[in-house]
């Protein structure tokens, strides 16, 4: 069942992506060669504490950070070490979110660490940028697979894959709600989008094969072929015009 948000629940759910997208402007120019993944999310979870807010991620499924830090081939699920070195020419995904009052918000980017290459950067730009070519179609008089379709048609068409195995979703007192929200799909099918709905769209791309394979730890997952990948996300509701990015 998709829920449909008040204004007071929306109004919630605006202050917890607040500060979620604050900790991810933050990072930008945190990142570095020589932190850990361990580094990344201690600051990612005493910002969240400071606004006194929690991790929407802690815990949620037996999850034992406030952060997914995921590197390179690493598409999502990334747990956070003291043993995981970011080094010159890495990239990072970091997928995170606040939760204030009982509501959640839910946001993702991928960072380089130092100089990298450029292909290594056109494949974070292409992930980005299929986020916004897809939710030009989040807004009443579109149906929700318009939103996958448009995400991936402009990557493939720029060479890159899109993850199957793992979706976008709706989102409110639950990190995790109905509907699911594919990074592909047949335009003009799925359910009409109606004003209230909040949904986290989130393309998750790869250099090579949408294959995936999970790690021993049972929570990381990467590219099958070994292959970068890197993630883009907001959390974004659905009005009777444009579509309001509550993490951006």
């Amino acid at each position: 069942m998709i829920i449909i948000k008040s204004k007071r629940e929306i109004d919630l759910m605006r202050d917890a992506a607040k500060v979620t997208g604050e900790i991810l402007r933050d990072l930008e120019t945190l990142i570095k060669p020589g932190m850990t993944t361990y580094d990344v999310n201690a600051y990612v979870e005493d910002k969240i504490a400071h606004y006194k807010m929690t991790p929407t991620f802690k815990g949620y499924g037996g999850f034992p950070a406030g952060a997914c830090v995921s590197v390179n081939d690493e598409i999502v699920h990334g747990i956070p070490s003291k043993n995981r070195v970011l080094n010159e020419g890495d990239i990072v995904s970091v997928d995170t979110g606040a939760t204030y009052r009982g509501y959640a918000s839910d946001a993702a980017r991928t960072y380089p660490v130092g100089e990298i290459t450029a292909d290594a950067q056109k494949l974070i730009d292409v992930t980005k940028e299929s986020f916004f070519q897809g939710v030009k179609y989040a807004m009443e008089g579109f149906r929700l697979h318009d939103i996958g379709h448009a995400i991936q048609e402009y990557s493939e068409s720029n060479g890159m894959a899109v993850i199957r195995e793992y979706l976008g979703h709706g989102i409110g007192r639950d990190l995790h709600e109905d509907p699911q929200v594919p990074n592909y799909g047949k335009p003009h099918t799925g359910p009409h989008l109606k004003e209230g709905m909040v949904l986290a769209i989130e393309p998750m791309l790869a250099q090579g094969t949408y294959d995936t394979k999970v790690l021993s730890n049972e929570w990381t997952v990467v590219t099958a072929d070994g292959k970068l990948s890197a993630h883009y996300e907001n959390t974004v509701v659905i009005t009777d015009g444009e579509p309001e990015l509550l993490t951006l």
